[in-house]
C-alpha cells in the first residue's frame, strides 16, 4: 500500500514554484487545513479542501467564484485549484476581526453591497443558490441519517427556521458570500478584500447583513448603521426585523453546521461539540431577543 504524501510534500509537488520554498502554517478555519508558501519570486496561500458534499461545499464552484472575484477586484489571484488544493496570492492583509468590522461598518457594507451587485457580470456555469432555510432543512435531513446526538432537537430548530423564514421582506436577487466571518475581510492599508468562498450563490441581501452582523457581535444600533449605509436609506420597522430574524437563522445554521461537522470532519485542534453548544447559546440570546422585540406585533 503506498504511503500517503505529507501536506509539505503535496506543496512541494506542485509545478508552481521558482527556487527554493519555505512553508509555514496559516493558523485560522476549522474546516481546512492553510499553509503560506514563500518561493523565490513572492509568498502565496495553499488551502488543501475537498468536496463536502454534507455542507453543500464543492471545490469547482469555490474555484469558479475565487477567478470571479478576483476579476471584479474583491479577492487575491487564483493560480491553482486541482486535485483538493487551492494556491492564491499572499497579500500579506490584515485580517479583519469583530472590532474592526465595529469600526468600519460603512465601509464593510459598502464592500458587500459592490460584491452583491458586480459579481453577477463575473461568475460563470450552472448558477448556485444559497438560501438558508434549505440549507437548514437538509442539515436537518443529514443529521438523522447520521444519528447525530442532537437529532431529539431538529424539530423544534426545524420549528425556529420556519418562524424566521415568514419573518422575511422580499428583497433583490444578488451574489452573495455567505460565509461573511470578520476573518474572511482583509484589509491591505488601502482597501479591503474578501476570501474564501465555499458557500458563495445567488440569494438576497440579508444573510450577508445578518451573518457579518451576528459574527461581528454589532449591537442594535450598530446594525442599523450598517443597513442603512447598505441600503442608503434607514430601515423600517420591515426591514429591522427581518434582519433580526435572519441573524437567528444565520446562528442556527451555524449551530446546525457544527452538528454535521462532528459527524463528517476531523480538524486537528478544533472542538465541534464545543462549536456547536457556543452558537446554540449564541441562538438562544438572539431569539430572546428577536421575540421580546418584535414578538407580539404583526
Amino acid at each position: 500500500m503506498p504511503q500517503t504524501q505529507t501536506s509539505e510534500a503535496r506543496i512541494a509537488a506542485l509545478p508552481l514554484w521558482h527556487g527554493n520554498i519555505r512553508i509555514s502554517m496559516l493558523k485560522g478555519g476549522i474546516s481546512n487545513e492553510s499553509y503560506v508558501v514563500e518561493d523565490d519570486t513572492r509568498k502565496y496561500v495553499v488551502r488543501f479542501g475537498k468536496d463536502y458534499p454534507f455542507h453543500h461545499v464543492f471545490r469547482d464552484r469555490e474555484a469558479m467564484t475565487a477567478k470571479a472575484a478576483h476579476r471584479a477586484g474583491f479577492a487575491p489571484e487564483l493560480f491553482h485549484a486541482q486535485d483538493g488544493i487551492m494556491v492564491s496570492a499572499f497579500l500579506g492583509a490584515k485580517t479583519y476581526d469583530s472590532q474592526d468590522v465595529r469600526t468600519n461598518i460603512v465601509g464593510v457594507a459598502e464592500l458587500i453591497r459592490r460584491f452583491h451587485t458586480a459579481m453577477p457580470e463575473h461568475v460563470t456555469g450552472p448558477g448556485f443558490m444559497f438560501w438558508v432555510f434549505h440549507v437548514i432543512r437538509d442539515y436537518a435531513r443529514t443529521l438523522k441519517d447520521g444519528r447525530s446526538r442532537m437529532a431529539g432537537h431538529l424539530d423544534g430548530y426545524l420549528a425556529i427556521a420556519t418562524e424566521m423564514e415568514a419573518a422575511q421582506m422580499p428583497l433583490p436577487i444578488i451574489f452573495s458570500h455567505n460565509d461573511l466571518l470578520p476573518a474572511n475581510i482583509l484589509d491591505d492599508g488601502k482597501r479591503l478584500w474578501l476570501i474564501d468562498f465555499e458557500y458563495a450563490g445567488f440569494s438576497t441581501a440579508m444573510f450577508d447583513l445578518a451573518g457579518i452582523a451576528s459574527n461581528a457581535g454589532l449591537s442594535d444600533d450598530e446594525s442599523d448603521v450598517l443597513l442603512t449605509a447598505y441600503f442608503e436609506a434607514a430601515p423600517d420597522y420591515t426591514l429591522k426585523r427581518a434582519h433580526a430574524a435572519m441573524q437567528c437563522a444565520s446562528l442556527l445554521r451555524e449551530a446546525m453546521w457544527a452538528m454535521v461537522s462532528e459527524l463528517y470532519l476531523n480538524a486537528p485542534g478544533v472542538d465541534y461539540v464545543a462549536y456547536t453548544h457556543e452558537n446554540l447559546e449564541r441562538l438562544d440570546q438572539a431569539l430572546d431577543r428577536f421575540r421580546t422585540t418584535y414578538g407580539n406585533r404583526s
